[in-house]
């Protein structure tokens, strides 16, 4: 390995110690910089990994839910119990976050996936997670595009 290659590596090693300790929103900034996901490793609950694109074309950023080993037939988008997705569901839909204010809240037509459901918010303004203010929200099925 070039000495240019090495430092090169030793950086990107850097950037993904520091880019780990970023809250979710920051790590949601930065996506390529993350791991892609493999088989055979030991995940701690919390770490984030990559794995496939969302409808964006942007890397899908996950969240290790719980410590474990990764298998081949357990990949990250069929294995939820072990892996939270960030951002985007794999049907490039945004899931659902608390606002944190006027400034981020859901408005009326907003769609997300919350708990795997995907709903569609019926007001402005809204900072209710869909099980926690039902009427608020509405299921959203892809029928009702137009």
């Amino acid at each position: 390995m070039s000495d240019r290659l090495q430092r090169a590596e030793q950086f990107r090693r850097t950037l993904q110690l520091f880019a780990a300790s970023l809250a979710e929103d920051r790590a949601l900034e930065v996506p390529t910089i993350f791991p892609a996901y493999q088989a055979g490793k030991n995940y701690a609950v919390g770490e984030y990994l990559t794995y496939g694109t969302n409808q964006l074309g942007d890397p899908q950023l996950y969240k290790v839910a719980q410590a474990h080993t990764s298998a081949a037939e357990w990949p990250p988008v069929s294995t939820p119990a072990l892996y939270t997705p960030l951002g985007l569901d794999n049907q490039g839909y945004p899931i659902w976050a608390q606002p944190s204010g006027a400034h981020d809240a859901y408005n009326k037509g907003d769609i997300v996936s919350c708990n795997g459901t995907l709903y569609i918010s019926l007001i402005d303004g809204n900072v209710w997670a869909p099980d926690a203010y039902p009427e608020g929200w509405e299921v959203y099925t892809h029928a009702e595009q137009s």
